[in-house]
């Protein structure tokens, strides 16, 4: 199998501790992954490393057929890469319409003088409908993202992702404070994106993990403690031991 992301060898100290410990892994090119571990285990400083927030002492992070390096790339050019992060709160302009939002994150010319003067054309209207529908917002276009429930301001985010056309989407506890309807819409949501793209979800809770019903990479002190599906992973007497018997 072809890999969009293969990271190895990959290892960061912080102040004299080793948040991420020679991990290495790979994610496909439309592949839904879940990732769990305790607190600690360096699930956000692996996203932080994979979008350049943070760079390691060592190791590699490859990227797309062409095997770039992400390592040589700004924050930025990894964006336009097409790696999307979602993060735990939604950062959406709450006085702007659901509609403005999805405007805003269109993938357009965005250099200083440009954007002054872009304007939506139809077709820009039509990918915001389309982006509405597929996140389940296609009836609240007009409401302002303030009004929304933190359920659906979390799609509109996933929504304004999918404006930019990334190839991988890295999703922080997406179920966390939602209701069980949100969380029934943000799973369907998340395993059909996965047909098209890399989803990678960073989450404790262990029905959601079940219900998207796919490979979970498990983490513990900065490596990789099991991997498989979450029958098998949560099996394994070191997982049960460190993460699951607390």
């Amino acid at each position: 199998m072809n890999s969009l992301l293969e990271v190895s060898g990959v290892s960061v100290t912080f102040d004299g501790f080793r948040a991420i410990n020679n991990l290495s892994f790979t994610i496909g090119p439309a592949e839904l992954r879940a990732i769990i571990g305790p607190n600690g285990a360096g699930k956000t400083t692996f996203m932080d490393i994979v979008t350049g927030k943070t760079r390691p002492d060592e190791g590699k992070v490859v990227w797309g057929e062409m095997a770039h390096s992400l390592l040589r790339m700004s924050e930025a050019q990894i964006a336009r890469a097409g790696v999307g992060r979602k993060f735990q709160r939604p950062t959406v302009f709450e006085d702007q319409s659901v509609s403005d939002n999805l405007v805003m994150a269109l993938r357009a010319p965005r250099s200083p003088f440009s954007v002054l003067w872009w304007r939506p054309k139809p077709a820009d209207m039509d990918r915001v409908q389309a982006l509405a529908a597929e996140v389940g917002l296609a009836a609240e276009l007009p409401r302002k993202a303030g009004e929304l429930s933190h359920g659906q301001k979390q799609w509109l985010e996933i929504g304004m992702l999918l404006a930019q056309e990334p190839r991988l989407l890295l999703v922080d506890e997406p179920a966390a404070g939602m209701t069980l309807a949100e969380r029934e819409h943000t799973t369907a949501l998340l395993v059909e994106l996965a047909k098209t793209r890399a989803v990678v979800v960073v989450e404790h809770d262990m029905e959601f993990v079940r219900r998207l019903n796919c490979k979970v990479t498990v983490l513990h002190e900065g490596a990789v403690l099991a991997e498989g599906t979450l029958d098998h992973v949560t099996k394994n007497p070191q997982v049960i031991e460190v993460y699951l018997g607390r």
